[in-house]
């Protein structure tokens, strides 16, 4: 990667200002592999030089790749008026961070979050059909005729029926409710709502279980993240190949 300026850097990761930078580095603040560095303007690699501000070494890594465990109640969005969104639980502050993708308000679970824009697009662009397997509390019984309708593509209003999903049932419950299963290949507004609408059995709780190859980790309570390992950054690049 091309090197940047120091401000920049600093600028990217929501640690300072250009102006605040620009004097930090004239009171010594910041030095590059071990050197203090004078200029705000002067050049660095972020993923290769070592940065520090007061002494500390900071993260100036260029990518990074989050799951977070969203709970119930936040925003999908970099900031709100009235609601905390996710951005809330996020400590990272690197000023590019973004979702990919949306989950509802009140639906649960995996959300991956990252600054890389091209495997961001990649996830969610229809040509790639990544999956996305979400658990549904529904009002109703989930009959063979509804699995076959959601095999089929389901008309929600849009100008296309949605692509082929998959659906299954996980559990019935005595009080008429039902735990369905439903593996869907885009991510439209309210998707998995309106499809369950469409059959006249409406969500009542919603939850993501899986994005793409990954699986949420149940060890990651919700409104937790951690770094996505080696191993599942590799699953995600495998979608594409």
């Amino acid at each position: 990667m091309p090197k940047q300026r120091i401000d920049k850097i600093f600028s990217n990761l929501g640690l300072l200002s250009r102006s605040e930078c620009s004097r930090a580095a004239k009171y010594g603040h910041i030095a590059v592999n071990g050197e203090v560095c004078k200029a705000s303007d002067a050049k660095a690699d972020p993923n290769v030089d070592v940065i520090t501000y007061k002494g500390q070494q900071i993260d100036t890594r260029s990518l990074v790749y989050y799951m977070f465990n969203k709970p119930a109640g936040c925003i999908t969005a970099n900031e709100d008026k009235y609601s905390a969104t996710i951005f809330d639980y996020i400590k990272d502050t690197r000023t590019n961070l973004s979702a990919v993708g949306r989950l509802d308000k009140d639906t649960t679970g995996i959300l991956l979050i990252t600054n890389d824009g091209d495997m961001n697009h990649k996830l969610l662009a229809p040509r790639y059909h990544v999956p996305k397997t979400y658990e549904a509390l529904i009002n109703g019984r989930l009959l063979e005729s509804d699995i076959k309708f959601f095999e089929r593509g389901v008309d929600i209003g849009d100008e296309k029926p949605t692509l082929p999903a998959k659906c299954k049932v996980l559990k019935e419950n005595e009080d008429g409710t039902s735990l369905a299963e439903l593996v869907i290949y885009e991510g439209r507004f309210h998707q998995v709502k309106r499809m369950f609408e469409a059959i006249g059995k409406p969500v009542i709780k919603l939850h993501r279980r899986n994005f793409g190859p990954l699986e949420l980790d149940e060890s990651l309570e919700e409104g937790k993240y951690r770094e996505l390992t080696k191993e599942e950054l590799e699953k995600i690049k495998n979608c594409f190949a």
